[in-house]
């Protein structure tokens, strides 16, 4: 597994390790305290892709439209 800190990850550096990590756990002959830390891995590596993730929706989502359908710029999301 990769020594990167998963606060420091793309988004497909750490989808890439954690299904890594899940197929190890699914594998079943990891012993018990090397599952522990899996997991814990795990569930570090789904809440960076999530967070990715919902960034760039946000990002999506701030995108403006011109007149004829072209991007323009982006405005700030209303938090509504």
């Amino acid at each position: 597994m990769s020594e990167t800190p998963v606060a420091e990850m793309s988004f497909e550096q750490a989808m890439a390790e954690l299904e890594k990590v899940v197929g190890r756990l699914e594998s079943g002959d990891v012993p018990l305290e090397d599952s522990i830390r899996l997991y814990e891995r795990g569930a570090e590596l789904k809440a960076r892709c999530e967070a990715k993730l919902k960034e760039a929706e946000e990002k999506v989502a701030r995108i403006t439209l011109d007149e004829n359908g072209q991007p323009r710029g982006t405005e700030p999301l209303d938090p509504a």
